[in-house]
């Protein structure tokens, strides 16, 4: 089976209290709302504490073209990434020469060449690597990336994979949208990078500790007829997001069914698993998970301690969980499920076992 081998996270300097959110937030959509007071208690609802963006504070109160800001999601995504990769490959014990399939997975700017050829010069990987970029999979992405990495090292079972994720959701702010969606976005969204290193079964351990994670099996699912869920609108003025009120019905209406289904396929019931791994989308959204799954909120814990400190920032949230489940340690023949949805309306599962 692969293995994941190392987990690491990033983020940038400037850092934002909810309260401070909040505020920002009456003074762009104050005179949108007439019931503007009932509207922000979304935030003291989101059991988000603080959420990290890649530009200060004061830069969300000036207009900025679509340009701007993807010359500076470039120039972001390139530093942050970087940063999430060196730290994953030191806590591996590899170095960028080792690699032969880099996976980088964004969708909240636009690059060609895309990042991870940037990343490739940046941190002096091999120039024969095969690179693969994901872009679009927004919040799914990092489960997503995860996936294809064990296919790639399942394909070729002697090479290492290095999975990249950078979102920089911060850039996406549109100060004359004042939508809903924009006002849920400008309550959840944050910036963040992570990095894993997942590596074929046949790479020589070397003096790596005898248990380790392998995606015993992975599954993405994609609902018909649900384009309109989640997504980016392009405008003139930059991304311009699309955010269904409908998602924790959605979660709720199919997300067993897909579970058991996933699990039963794995010969592993979802009484066999005891760690849950789920991109927290938001509060309501990990409140649908434990409905559905009927969990209690100790079992989603790791998923709320990150949504409580970073908010919701991407593809990578979900390997910032896994990071933090990592901190204790699994053992050998414990069962994980990693979980997340995403535009399509898709969703991507993976079982991982401790061996």
């Amino acid at each position: 089976m692969p293995r994941i081998v190392s987990v690491a996270t990033a983020v940038p300097a400037h850092e934002l209290a909810q309260e401070a959110s909040m505020a920002m937030a009456r003074h762009f959509f104050q005179d949108a709302f007439p019931d503007i007071n009932r509207l922000l208690t979304v935030f003291s609802h989101s059991q988000i504490r603080k959420r990290h963006f890649c530009m200060p504070a004061d830069w969300f109160f000036e207009e900025h073209g679509f340009a701007e800001k993807n010359r500076l999601y470039v120039e972001h995504a390139e530093a942050l990434g970087a940063e999430a990769a060196v730290r994953c490959l030191e806590r591996g014990g590899s170095s960028p020469s080792d690699i032969d399939c880099l996976l980088f997975v964004s969708s909240t700017g636009l690059s060609t060449p895309s990042i991870d050829a940037r990343l490739l010069n940046r941190l002096g990987m091999r120039p024969d690597i095969a690179r693969i970029p994901l872009w679009g999979l927004g919040c799914a992405g990092g489960a997503m990336g995860l996936a294809r990495a064990s296919e790639y090292v399942r394909a070729y079972p002697e090479k290492r994979a290095l999975l990249v994720c950078v979102e920089l959701c911060g850039l996406t702010f549109i100060r004359n949208d004042r939508s809903k969606s924009n006002l849920i976005a400008t309550c959840l969204f944050g910036d963040g990078a992570a990095a894993a290193l997942i590596e074929g079964d046949a790479v020589p351990r070397g003096h790596r500790a005898q248990t380790h994670l392998s995606i015993a099996r992975s599954e993405s699912r994609t609902w018909p007829d649900t384009l309109d869920v989640m997504g980016w609108e392009l405008t003139d003025d930059g991304l311009k997001v699309i955010f269904s009120r409908d998602i924790p019905q959605l979660i709720s209406a199919s997300l067993r069914e897909n579970i058991d289904r996933f699990l039963a396929k794995a010969d592993a019931p979802l009484s066999e698993v005891s760690r849950f791994l789920f991109h927290p989308g938001g509060a309501k959204v990990l409140a649908a998970y434990q409905k559905a799954l009927e969990l209690s909120e100790g079992a989603t814990r790791f998923s709320a301690d990150i949504l409580r400190e970073y908010g919701n920032m991407s593809s990578p949230t979900v390997l910032f969980v896994l990071e933090k489940s990592l901190e204790h340690p699994w053992r050998a023949g414990e069962k994980g499920l990693l979980a997340a949805l995403g535009p399509g309306f898709s969703s991507e599962l993976l079982l991982l076992e401790a061996r």
